[in-house]
């Protein structure tokens, strides 16, 4: 959860998949549980792209060919973690400069050789700016990052008891 002084964000989910499972359909489905009103290309979104290596980025190509690259992957560790920067500011606008972004690490555990936790952790928000805490809020409620690691679950399927 985020405070006053220490803004970070972390939220976490199981999922029932092993490891490596867990890990590829997060970074190659991404596209497949992102929700797609979130959205800043102003057209409907015909998929979202993880490029699975450091250097690439995740972006949104639209119906009409035009693309937003919102966050660069900082880190790629297969199965065990990604890290990518959120490049959209207080203004839910693209952020032009990345030293004001952001960054989200996912890791992966496995709990059981088919059951994985994972745990995502956004941090570095005050590097937006004014108005960080905009996006420290929108980032950790339940229309954000929680509802991205549901759907998450969701696309692997249900939790055995």
């Amino acid at each position: 959860m985020t405070t006053r002084d220490n803004p970070v964000v972390r939220r976490q989910t199981v999922v029932a998949a092993p490891l490596e499972k867990a890990f590829t359909a997060f970074t190659e489905r991404f596209g497949d549980f992102k929700p797609p009103e979130h959205n800043l290309l102003g057209k409907p979104i015909a998929e979202t792209v993880f490029e699975p290596r450091v250097g690439g980025h995740i972006y949104d190509r639209a119906e009409d060919g035009s693309e937003c690259r919102w966050a660069r992957v900082l880190a790629y560790e297969p199965p065990v973690r990604v890290v990518f920067s959120w490049d959209i500011g207080p203004s839910w606008q693209l952020e032009a400069d990345p030293e004001n972004a952001s960054e989200v690490e996912v890791r992966f555990v496995a709990e059981t050789p088919d059951r994985t936790r994972v745990e995502l952790e956004h941090r570095g928000i005050e590097r937006h700016g004014p108005g960080w805490r905009s996006v420290a809020d929108g980032v950790g409620s339940d229309d954000g990052w929680p509802l991205y690691l549901d759907r998450f679950a969701a696309l692997l399927g249900p939790q055995a008891a």
